[in-house]
């Protein structure tokens, strides 16, 4: 009797986990695609089959151990992403000083290596051993004592990955907590110079800005001005947290002008962003309430915004992250307080579309002007493969919201025309028939009738362009 009662409980539990794993927003999403003949799905690979790309996604705080690798692992090659970041953790790696314990970082850069996955490396933070706090917004070190010791850890640390990662990113953030421009420029010089002594074609990304703090970064700039230094850094990141992700774009246009203006090579790659999926009372975005609905519209909207500007994209994150005070819920995957993926929430699966779609062998053609019936402004991304057009399109002038009705929209696109096109539904991927009544060239445009239309991006293409196999 007490074996059949045992074996009764543990069937209940996994029927328990089995219920947690379902997603309700996904499903929803599912019953909500526009009303025009689904003819299949978007087919996805894996990042093993990927050639290239600019898609990155977040594995970041490992190094404070608020996730587990392990535990979602797979999940990373299967997102389709060419890189991820990580964070190296020098807290973490000595324990004791001069001693270092790299063993759980190999099980993240290898983990996502075997993957085809391409691991950048945040060089931070700071150390209790050395009186340097290990936190976000820790305060810059700028002691000699410190200072060694911290160089001695990142000659380590890129002496052990130098055959695995060749992209390292000095700090996190470091414009948080009042740190001056000077201690950062100090700091970029100084293990900019150490990691090129033991990887000379190392590609160093700085800044890693809170925000777009293009004041704050001219600052860093006027220092390695004065030093000669201005082109040591490949690329600056910044980390845009707007409510409306296509509010970003002027400042994200300012931020690069002003790094040109002092190094001309220098390239822009958002390093981390994302949006949580609830009303958070901590960190990035807090104080809104956020649903999984509004979450993938504002993945969707900042990543093909970045894309059409050409910029590298990281998407923040790939899990919820259990810190000290909250589980955070920034996460493409939904996990609970063991660090265990209870299910894939609607963004992971529309990120996975976006970066199978945009590959290296799709580039941005520009934005399209239009005239339309509606008085809600458009975004029209063009792209393009082998000179081949097709266009993205959103209502890009509100906060996401959790409203999955479509408007059908008439609408007239300039310098864009399509002779098959379907309309691709990006969160769930399914592709639809655009009748032929409800389309037609008029000389280099395109009228569309009736177009459904929301405040989430859709693409429109050529059928032939298009990997599409049946729907599940």
């Amino acid at each position: 009797m007490k074996k059949y009662f045992i074996i009764s409980i543990l069937c209940l539990a996994e029927i328990s986990l089995m219920a947690q794993s379902r997603s309700v927003t996904w499903e929803k999403f599912n019953v909500s695609g526009p009303a025009l003949k689904p003819i299949g799905q978007i087919a996805v690979r894996p990042s093993k089959d990927i050639a290239a790309s600019q898609w990155s996604v977040g594995c970041e705080t490992l190094d404070r151990d608020y996730g587990k690798f392990d535990n979602y692992k797979s999940y990373v090659g299967e997102l389709g992403v060419k890189s991820a970041r990580i964070q190296s953790g020098w807290a973490k790696c000595e324990k004791t000083k001069g001693e270092y314990s790299f063993e759980w970082l190999d099980t993240c850069v290898y983990g996502l290596s075997e993957q085809m996955v391409k691991p950048w490396i945040c060089l931070c933070y700071g150390n209790p051993l050395y009186g340097a706090n290990k936190e976000l917004g820790a305060k810059i070190f700028t002691d000699e004592t410190t200072m060694s010791a911290w160089l001695r850890y990142v000659e380590a640390t890129v002496k052990r990955y130098k055959n695995t990662v060749s992209e390292w990113e000095i700090w996190n953030e470091p414009n948080l907590r009042s740190n001056p421009p000077e201690a950062y420029a100090s700091l970029l010089m100084k293990t900019t110079e150490s990691i090129k002594k033991i990887q000379p074609d190392a590609v160093i990304i700085g800044f890693s800005l809170a925000g777009i703090s293009t004041d704050w970064a001219k600052g860093v700039f006027e220092v390695l001005k004065a030093n000669n230094k201005t082109n040591i850094v490949d690329y600056l990141t910044y980390h845009p947290y707007v409510h409306n992700p296509d509010d970003a774009l002027i400042n994200i246009r300012e931020l690069s002008e002003m790094a040109k203006s002092y190094d001309p090579g220098i390239r822009l790659f958002q390093g981390e962003t994302g949006c949580p999926s609830i009303l958070e009372w901590g960190h990035a975005l807090s104080y809104y309430e956020w649903t999984e609905y509004s979450q993938v519209k504002w993945d969707l909207r900042q990543m093909i915004n970045h894309w059409a500007e050409g910029i590298r994209y990281s998407i923040f994150t790939l899990v919820d992250l259990q810190y000290p005070n909250m589980l955070q819920s920034f996460g493409l995957l939904r996990t609970n307080l063991l660090k265990q993926v209870v299910y894939k929430r609607p963004s992971y699966y529309a990120v996975q579309h976006v970066v199978n779609l945009l590959d290296n062998s799709v580039t941005p053609s520009g934005k399209h002007k239009y005239t339309a019936n509606t008085m809600r402004k458009i975004s029209v991304v063009g792209l393009k493969k082998d000179n081949v057009f097709g266009v993205m399109l959103w209502y890009n002038d509100r906060i996401p919201d959790n409203d999955l009705k479509w408007d059908l929209t008439d609408i007239t696109i300039e310098s864009v025309t399509l002779k098959d096109p379907v309309f691709v539904e990006l969160v769930t991927g399914k592709v639809y028939e655009i009748p032929a009544y409800n389309r037609r060239a008029i000389g280099v445009d395109m009228k569309f009738i009736d177009l459904p239309l929301r405040d989430s991006p859709v693409l429109i293409a050529e059928r032939a362009q298009l990997t599409i196999k049946e729907s599940e």
